[in-house]
Parts: C-alpha cells; sequence; structure tokens
C-alpha cells in the first residue's frame, strides 16, 4: 500500500512537482501526487525553487480558481525562499485556493492547516522589515561616514516593500506598480535587485 493516499480536500486537485537539476527524476513526486488524486500535475524540471518565475508554476497559477486546492509532495517543492513560499501562500489564501503538502502533513482545510496562512504572512511581514531596517540603516550609516548618496530614489524601502508584496502576493504587477509611482517598470525592477529582493 502506498505511504500517501487520496487526499480530503475540495475543488479540484492541482499538482505542482519540480526538481533543480536535469539529472534529477520527477518520478517520486508524480507517483505521490497521482495517488494523491491530482486531477492535473504541473512540473518544472531543472529549475530552481529560488526563481520567482517558473514555466510550470507560472501555468498553474495562472488556471487556479477559488475552490482548488494546490498539492506538493513537499513544502520546498514550491519554493526554497521562505519569502517566495510565505507570498505564493498568501496568494492562496487570498483567492481562496486550499492548500496541501502530503511529507508535512500540512491541509489548509483544517483548522491546524489554516494556521499555516497566518504563520507564513507573518514571516513574510518579517522579513520584508528586516529588509527595510538594514537598507535604512545602511542609508544612515553612509551618511555618517560622510558619503554623499547622490539623488534621493524613485522609490523609498519602505515603499520597494509594499511594491514587491503586492506583485508577489498577486495583487498587481509591474505595469499597474509603475503606473502608480509614475515611474517605469525597470526602475521597480532594479529597485527590488538592489534590495536583494525576487520579481515574480
Amino acid at each position: 500500500m502506498s505511504a500517501w493516499s487520496l487526499i480530503n480536500c475540495p475543488g479540484r486537485k492541482i499538482g505542482y512537482a519540480r526538481v533543480s537539476t536535469k539529472d534529477q527524476k520527477l518520478r517520486m513526486q508524480r507517483d505521490a501526487l497521482e495517488t494523491a488524486g491530482c486531477d492535473a500535475i504541473f512540473e518544472d524540471h531543472g529549475v530552481s525553487g529560488a526563481k520567482g518565475s517558473r514555466p510550470g508554476l507560472d501555468a498553474m497559477l495562472e488556471g487556479l480558481s477559488s475552490g482548488d486546492s494546490v498539492v506538493v509532495f513537499k513544502l520546498d517543492r514550491l519554493g526554497r525562499s521562505v519569502l517566495h513560499l510565505a507570498d505564493l501562500l498568501v496568494r492562496f489564501e487570498h483567492e481562496g485556493v486550499h492548500f496541501v503538502s502530503l511529507s508535512e502533513g500540512i491541509n489548509t482545510t483544517t483548522p491546524g492547516g489554516k494556521l499555516v496562512f497566518h504563520i507564513f504572512s507573518a514571516m513574510a511581514e518579517f522579513q520584508r522589515e528586516i529588509i527595510v531596517e538594514n537598507t535604512c540603516a545602511g542609508i544612515d550609516a553612509a551618511r555618517q561616514r560622510g558619503v554623499t548618496l547622490g539623488r534621493p530614489r524613485a522609490l523609498t524601502p519602505d515603499d520597494v516593500a509594499e511594491a514587491h508584496r503586492q506583485i508577489m502576493q498577486g495583487h498587481k504587477d509591474m505595469e499597474q506598480i509603475a503606473n502608480l509611482f509614475d515611474i517605469h517598470p525597470k526602475t521597480v525592477e532594479r529597485a527590488f535587485e538592489r534590495e536583494g529582493l525576487k520579481a515574480a
């Protein structure tokens, strides 16, 4: 008998599998997702989990509807970056999408599973606050050393953190953020890179 059994969650069960290198195999993940009763499985082969944008993941996100359940073999298959993983889970919650991780026994249709959404949401905000704090501390330290910082940037560290949250959690896209601040999308991308944030 398989270690993975049919999972109890509503709506369509949409599986996602990923391996980081070309020589790794997706078979074990695919078998577990099929046994769990997934109606469709999206895959990324040879794609790092640190990447915000991946063909298989992007296609899955595009096709999700409220009431669907995203199923993964392990949490780290969805994302290796805590911030990206947290943003995806918060996005699922906002869109009415459930989440199941087979290995960790997470199922957000259960009371314990719902707590996961809130924990990851708090983690995402905490990590962004740390990024803003470190950036502001670096600017203050440079000023105290007498370093000339040049003209003010189009986006403050707080603006960058909020723009990143809006994009990664699916509230706005890059163009909408750029229009909001009356700047070019490339300026937003450069701001993300400067703060060490990945754009979707």
